[in-house]
C-alpha cells in the first residue's frame, strides 16, 4: 500500500468524497469547491485506489445509514495513520446518527457532520480540518 510519506505528497487542494449516493456526492462536491478545492467522488469500493494515487488533502465519507458504508476505506486511512504516525488525510464522516457523547469510531476520523448536512455545517469544517493538517 502506498502511504503519505511527507506533505509535499498530499494534494491539500483535493478532496476525495466517497459515498453510495450520487445526490449526497454531488452535494458535498459542490460544498468543497466553494472553498477553493477540488473534489474528485467515488463510491466505497473503488475510493481506496483513488485515495492513495491523488492523495487529497481531505476525505469526507458518507456513512449511509449505518455509518458502515465506508468501512474497508476507513480501516485502510487507520491502518495508514498507524504505519505512518500521521493524520493526513483529515477524515469526515457524514453520519445520520446523532454521535454526541459518542466515541468517534477508529483513529481515522477527524470530524463528524450530521446529516442533513448544509454548506454552513459541511464548510467550515472541511476548511478547519485542511487548516491543522497543513500546519
Amino acid at each position: 500500500m502506498a502511504e503519505y510519506a511527507a506533505n509535499d505528497d498530499v494534494n491539500f487542494g483535493h478532496v476525495l468524497v466517497v459515498g453510495r449516493s450520487p445526490v449526497n456526492c454531488v452535494v458535498v462536491a459542490k460544498i468543497v469547491e466553494r472553498s477553493g478545492l477540488r473534489s474528485v467522488s467515488q463510491v466505497p469500493e473503488k475510493a481506496i485506489e483513488v485515495l492513495f494515487s491523488l492523495r487529497p488533502g481531505t476525505v469526507v465519507l458518507d456513512g449511509g445509514p449505518t455509518n458502515g458504508d465506508c468501512d474497508e476505506v476507513l480501516a485502510r486511512i487507520d491502518a495508514q495513520r498507524r504505519t505512518t504516525g500521521r493524520r493526513v488525510p483529515a477524515v469526515i464522516l457524514l453520519s445520520t446518527r446523532d454521535m454526541l457523547g459518542e466515541d468517534i469510531p477508529g483513529n481515522a476520523i477527524d470530524a463528524v457532520v450530521a446529516k442533513p448536512f448544509t454548506p454552513e455545517t459541511l464548510q467550515p469544517v472541511v476548511e478547519g480540518l485542511l487548516r491543522r493538517i497543513r500546519g
